[in-house]
């Protein structure tokens, strides 16, 4: 949640407010100008009430955003800003409050700013929710909205429909890319009378589904209640600087309140709080932030944020999906077994030519990677094809059969051997010529290259723990572990129970969640951070989290992290070096030695040193000692 958006929702006259924060802005930079030509010009009434006029507003902004903050129970640096700006203005230091004015609604523009764009290319929640279905009523095809659906309606999901409800399979067989919802890349057949969930997308022919439940009590629908309340859950992080308002406002109380005390001058402790004002803080620590947000942009990361890039930065554990996390989240050949004599290419060649009449997703994994060979792809007759078994047909006068292990089978003139793959999830794909079986591939849904050393450094990075969470059957997640170095791996995962692993993990310190697909949104968005792989993953994951991968590499995970331990520890920089300064600061003003006007000057200053530093995080730092290169 953004900060703009959790202020709103705690005060509705704020919205007003937010909304013209660029003529907060605006306001104190043509009151300073126009008051300083006044008193040039020898008309200093005029400057005064042009200076108190544009401070005003802000001052309001200011104390509206304060009792809101109170309401919460946060007590911030904002505080501090309007102790100075009303002192000035009831002591008559007119100008030093027109400046500070200035430089308060400038930090608070450009924070609100960055939350804003940091979120404008994302794209709406849940974009894959179907808002209407096809049902048979009185022997015709109509389409209803899905809030009508009524358990016992028998609809049409076509070829590229996300299924609605919950239902059986009416008859036939049903090719379902579930994906979405387990995490499993290779689509599952259902037949006669076999559950469906809503969510899942028809990979195969239309086929007819009884709803057995509304939309409102459905899977998919539960998926959404599910992003909402881990969204709802997550407490917002307090600002960074705000971690240390509480000492600094009593101490900068303290020094201001001790040289009234003991000199009799108000003016003293006017000039105290302005040089206090914590502008170097409010202005540099969103800098910093934003210039990651911006560095990691240029690395392919899009950041919503600078709590997220904050909490990114103290990572202790990382919860991985499997299918288009870990691994590539398609099927590729991982092994072939041809007949001798023959040659794996001419095989594939003549399985990919017949499959080309086929929208079933292995076929088309045979067509893609015999085109990715550059194999000469030959024109099928003849074709006859059965839904999810497979399909035969003749190419460059041979008759080819490919399909499922018991589909070509049937189509032998002889028996032949014929294996399942040892593999764990992987699946078989048979191809017989003329009656004889020339080969066998093996499908699998792989590692992606270099995770295991991905890991490897990410623990580098100070990731303490790494736990695999996938919908998929234990023995497959099982068989992905033992390649990698992880801490603890957990199969069979619905979407409520990722979400139950995220807050179990939190023990060992902030979690970091990456996936994919619309079952791993709301384990994302209950994550201190939820990593998206936006390049092919779903609308709701990308939503939900904090951080989205723009371009399908899992390896972006390191300059994330680097980036954002980077900008934190310049943040922090700039916070210790404007609260020194500004001590320093309030103990000359203390002593008489910086007047309320010399002070907003000095601290303006101190504004140009800190943000100059955390322009620094724009470009990539050293690796941390020990890091293997990326």
């Amino acid at each position: 949640m953004g900060v703009t958006q959790a202020v709103c929702a705690d005060s509705k006259p704020l919205v007003s407010i937010v909304s013209l924060r660029p003529f907060l802005v605006a306001l104190p930079v043509i009151g300073l100008t126009t008051g300083v030509i006044a008193r040039l010009s020898g008309h200093e009434t005029w400057a005064i009430w042009v200076w108190t006029l544009s401070t005003l507003p802000v001052l309001l902004a200011l104390l509206t955003d304060i009792v809101s903050s109170l309401r919460r129970g946060d007590i911030g640096l904002d505080i501090v800003a309007a102790l100075s700006m009303t002192a000035a203005l009831v002591f008559g230091e007119y100008l030093a409050a027109a400046v500070v004015a200035l430089m308060y609604a400038g930090g608070q523009y450009l924070e609100r700013f960055a939350e804003r764009h940091a979120r404008r290319e994302m794209t709406a929640l849940l974009a894959r929710v179907p808002r209407t279905a096809i049902v048979h009523r009185n022997g015709a095809l109509d389409e209803i909205d899905i809030d009508a659906i009524l358990p016992g309606d028998r609809l049409l999901i076509r070829r590229g429909d996300t299924v609605p409800v919950d239902g059986n399979v009416a008859e036939g067989l049903a090719v379902l890319d579930q994906s979405a919802l387990t995490g499993e890349s290779i689509p599952v057949q259902l037949r006669t009378a076999e559950a469906v969930m809503s969510g899942s997308t028809n990979a195969g022919d239309a086929f007819d589904l009884v709803a057995t439940r509304i939309a409102a009590e459905s899977t998919y629908a539960g998926i959404v209640r599910l992003v909402e309340a881990a969204q709802a859950s997550k407490a917002p992080m307090a600002r960074l600087a705000d971690s240390f308002a509480l000492v600094f406002l009593a101490v900068t109380v303290l020094i201001a309140g001790g040289a009234w005390f003991w000199t009799g001058d108000p003016v003293r402790a006017v000039a105290v709080l302005v040089i206090a004002t914590p502008c170097p803080l409010i202005l540099a620590v969103p800098v910093a932030l934003v210039s990651g947000l911006s560095r990691a942009a240029m690395h392919g990361i899009l950041i919503k944020g600078g709590k997220p890039l904050e909490m990114m930065s103290r990572v202790q554990s990382l919860i991985l999906d499997k299918t288009g996390t870990l691994t590539a989240g398609h099927a590729t050949i991982v092994a072939a077994n041809v007949a001798p004599g023959r040659s794996e290419n001419e095989i594939l060649r003549l399985a990919a030519s017949l499959d080309q009449v086929s929208k079933h997703i292995i076929a088309q994994t045979l067509v893609a990677e015999a085109q990715g060979r550059q194999l000469p792809l030959s024109i099928p007759t003849n074709t006859v094809e059965v839904p999810g078994e497979g399909v035969e047909g003749m190419v460059d006068a041979q008759h080819v059969v490919v399909g499922g292990l018991s589909f070509v089978r049937s189509k032998l003139a002889k028996p032949a051997a014929l294996r399942k793959p040892a593999m764990p999830g992987a699946v078989a794909v048979a191809v017989a010529i003329d009656g004889v079986l020339a080969g066998q591939f093996t499908l699998a849904d792989e590692l992606r290259d270099g995770a295991r050393d991905l890991l490897l450094q990410l623990r580098d990075l100070g990731i303490a723990r790494v736990v695999l969470a996938t919908g998929d059957r234990r023995e497959v997640a099982q068989a992905i572990a033992a390649k990698l170095p992880l801490n603890a791996v957990r199969a069979d995962l619905t979407p409520d129970q990722k979400v139950l692993v995220v807050l179990s993990e939190r023990k060992n310190g902030p979690v970091m969640m990456v996936g994919d697909g619309v079952n791993d949104a709301p384990a994302l968005a209950a994550a201190d951070v939820g990593v998206a792989m936006g390049a092919k993953g779903a609308a709701a994951s990308a939503e939900a989290a904090d951080v989205v991968l723009l371009v399908d590499r899992l390896d972006r995970l390191l300059p994330a992290l680097r980036i954002a331990r980077r900008s934190r520890a310049i943040a922090l920089q700039s916070i210790y070096g404007g609260i020194g300064l500004s001590v320093l600061g309030m103990f000359a003003a203390a002593f008489g030695y910086i007047t309320p006007v010399q002070g907003a000057l000095i601290q303006e200053v101190i504004d140009v040193a800190v943000i100059l530093n955390a322009l620094r995080a724009l470009k990539d730092g050293p690796a941390p000692t020990g890091v293997r290169p990326a």
